[in-house]
């Protein structure tokens, strides 16, 4: 006892010693005032005995200084707050100063405005007071008499993760001639972009509307200015209100539009002029890069099932603001959010760095370590049925069997009504609880390959080498009230089929002795996925959190806050919740992207196998270790009496004698949650209510073949992007 004790107060000194330490500004601040004092961040690392990237990880949050460092840091920003104190200037309604006096930036006046570079703010931020950049900085265009945006109060208080650069990265086109940017900035558009796209890609490129989407690693690439279209920009613009082509989903070629790029000497990519065109000129020496993204609203760029349903049609000040968040907390959107998704990894893990030939002196291009570098073939297991490796095995009709093609998905599985129990059939209620970002949760510290598959006979299990493995694992026995962990139907399987090394690992793990026949191993492998999974984790933390759900609620106050945010949900951060759990979905899905068109013909390639990022093996392990994860908790719950009845993807439903989950899930002696199985809360891998039906539902859509997993909502998942 008195052990326990010393370790009690020993971590209670610990806790104290922590908050006694130099209080420190925001990181944002932290950035703010180093910029102003003109110094570098090499300045200050060589001051503080530090790296660069160490000030890097103060200045952006991701880590803090610790003593005897984190004194003296803060003696400087203490000293630098005083030089350079943050100026109280309200940039929205400011009277408009004497004409004679108005600046001009690069020819364009800056009406009505004061000359501050925009800190990152919330995204509610009109209204409030906006600080201003050093003295010595140049004059930007800023707000021209921002109208109020419509917003909830105490919402979306938390600051940007990615500092704002310039206006942000990008602007929100009404037909006017004002662009919205983000915190209720109008910038004065040229006189001609608004009916001329040359004009407006050309704006948009130069210093006058200073768009900038800063990279997410040292040897990726800045983000590329995005211009959304609303449909009277587009109109404005000469483009249709509709695409004709409904197949390809792009302008004609002989469109007047493509004939004015084309004339200015811009180009198209190969998807063309479609809901997301992206316009370039090829780089030179002396230009650089020359690329900007389009969304074209009323051609459906904003997909209802990924952003909701009204959100293309939001004012544009808020939609500007929604789109902002999202690209400074995501990734400035470059397509579908399942385009993002893929896009973010590279953006985090590029493939290639600059570096110095020791033998001729000249920079050459040179592989990320932990990147995926270059395009590989899947194992025959891990191709589509589609792909020419599939064709160059089989007949064209043949239906590959368990011990031919890898079967990695997510859980579809209802129980056998005939398993139901006299205790079950007395309770009342069916109810739901889904893991937050279930698939996310899955790709943190998993290792993936990087390179190409290896082909071995008879091989030793290793759990620790990614890769496909062919097993026989229908001779281990499972209770038939739960799925099997080892088939997406939950049928236990019924002879020798082909697994993901994690789902392989848990047959290992629940005491089935593996002896694989055959593989295809990944012996370069990496946690290739892990800085995408913090990046969202993170994006989807803050967002709840600015929706008032925050991991520090008790469980009961976490349901009261869900539940509201269901009933009144947020016009511009839900949108943003709902865009990030797709960005991971879709993301995952894009690994193993399938031809599309009718032109296509089985066993061709198609554009996507080009990728580096087109890796079916990845989404194998990703899957297989959100549905393990998903089998393991419910093993757990089991132990406590407790089966599901239905299981879709991340979705469980219990019987339960009342409608909360509170109401069914087991605890501790302490009333604590049972260790390993479902814990309600905020954090990607815990649970939230799904949603909650009479009993006598359930079990007539058990009776009917039907998984009221799909449908606990009280409509189809699926219309949710689930």
């Amino acid at each position: 006892m008195p052990d326990e004790q010393e370790s009690l107060f020993a971590a209670v000194d610990a806790l104290l010693e922590e908050a006694a330490q130099d209080p420190l500004p925001h990181p944002d601040e932290r950035k703010r005032l180093r910029e102003a004092a003109g110094l570098s961040q090499d300045q200050i690392a060589k001051a503080l005995s530090v790296r660069r990237e160490t000030v890097t990880s103060w200045e952006t949050g991701r880590t803090a200084p610790r003593a005897p460092k984190r004194a003296a840091y803060a003696r400087l920003l203490e000293g630098l707050s005083t030089l350079r104190p943050t100026p109280t200037v309200n940039a929205v309604n400011t009277p408009p100063p004497p004409p004679a006096s108005s600046p001009t930036v690069n020819g364009v006046n800056a009406v009505n405005a004061q000359a501050p570079t925009p800190a990152p703010p919330s995204i509610n931020a009109v209204n409030a007071p906006a600080p201003a950049a050093a003295p010595a900085a140049p004059p930007t265009v800023n707000a021209v008499n921002a109208p109020p945006t419509p917003h909830r109060p105490a919402k979306a208080t938390a600051p940007l993760p990615t500092p704002l650069e310039g206006n942000g990265p990008l602007v929100v086109l009404d037909g006017t001639d004002k662009a919205h940017a983000a915190s209720g900035l109008l910038l004065p558009l040229p006189p001609k972009a608004r009916t001329d796209l040359p004009t407006l890609i050309a704006w948009a490129l130069g210093p006058d509307a200073d768009l900038r989407s800063p990279r997410l690693h040292r040897n990726g690439k800045d983000g590329d200015p995005l211009l959304v279209l609303t449909p009277a920009a587009a109109e404005a613009l000469g483009l249709p209100p509709t695409l004709e082509d409904r197949r390809t989903l792009r302008l004609p070629d002989n469109h007047p539009t493509l004939k004015l790029l084309a004339k200015a000497k811009w180009q198209l990519t190969r998807r063309g002029f479609g809901p997301w065109p992206r316009i370039y000129r090829p780089a030179t020496p002396t230009t650089g890069r020359q690329c900007v993204q389009l969304a074209i609203l009323p051609w459906g760029a904003l997909d209802a099932r990924a952003w909701g349903e009204h959100t293309a049609e939001l004012p544009a000040p808020e939609l500007a603001a929604l789109l902002t968040t999202y690209a400074t907390r995501v990734l400035t959107p470059r397509g579908s959010t399942a385009v993002s998704g893929l896009e973010l990894m590279t953006a985090l893990r590029p493939p290639t760095r600059a570096a110095r030939n020791p033998d001729t002196n000249t920079w050459e291009s040179a592989p990320v370590a932990g990147s995926l570098t270059r395009p590989v073939d899947p194992a025959p297991p891990e191709a589509p049925d589609e792909h020419p490796v599939v064709a160059a095995l089989y007949p064209r009709a043949h239906q590959r069997t368990p011990d031919q093609v890898l079967d990695e998905e997510a859980y579809d599985w209802i129980r056998d009504p005939q398993l139901l129990t006299d205790a079950e059939c007395t309770r009342t209620h069916a109810v739901g609880v889904d893991v937050n970002m279930a698939f996310a949760a899955a790709a943190n510290r998993l290792p993936v390959g990087l390179g190409p598959a290896v082909h071995t006979q008879a091989p030793r299990f290793d759990p620790k080498i990614p890769g496909c493995w062919l097993a026989d694992l229908s001779s281990l026995e499972l209770d038939p009230r739960l799925p099997s962990p080892f088939t997406p139907g939950g049928h236990p399987p019924t002879g020798p089929a082909w697994y993901a090394t994690p789902t392989l690992a848990y047959a290992q793990e629940l005491g089935h002795p593996v002896h694989p026949t055959e593989a295809w191993l990944r012996p370069d492998h990496g946690p290739y996925l892990d800085a995408w999974y913090t990046r969202l984790r993170d994006a989807y933390v803050a967002t709840m959190a600015d929706l008032g759900v925050t991991s520090a609620l008790p469980e009961p106050e976490f349901l009261t806050a869900m539940a509201e945010l269901q009933e009144h949900p947020d016009p511009v951060l839900k949108p943003v919740l709902s865009a990030i759990k797709s960005t991971v979905k879709g993301g995952i899905g894009k690994l193993r992207e399938r031809p599309q068109g009718a032109a296509y013909r089985p066993g061709e390639p198609w554009p996507a196998l080009e990728r580096p990022t087109w890796r079916p093996d990845i989404r194998a392990a990703v899957i297989s270790t959100a549905r393990v994860n998903m089998h393991r908790k419910m093993v757990k719950l089991a132990a406590a009496g407790l089966h599901p009845i239905a299981v879709l993807s991340d979705c469980a439903v219990y019987l339960s004698d009342g409608p909360s989950p509170l109401d069914f899930l087991p605890r501790t002696p302490e009333g604590k949650p049972l260790p390993g199985g479902f814990r309600l809360g905020v954090s990607p891998g815990m649970v939230k209510h799904e949603g909650t039906q009479p009993l006598l539902w359930a079990v007539e859509m058990l009776d009917q073949g039907l998984n009221p997993a799909r449908h606990i909502k009280g409509h189809d998942a699926a219309a949710d992007g689930e």
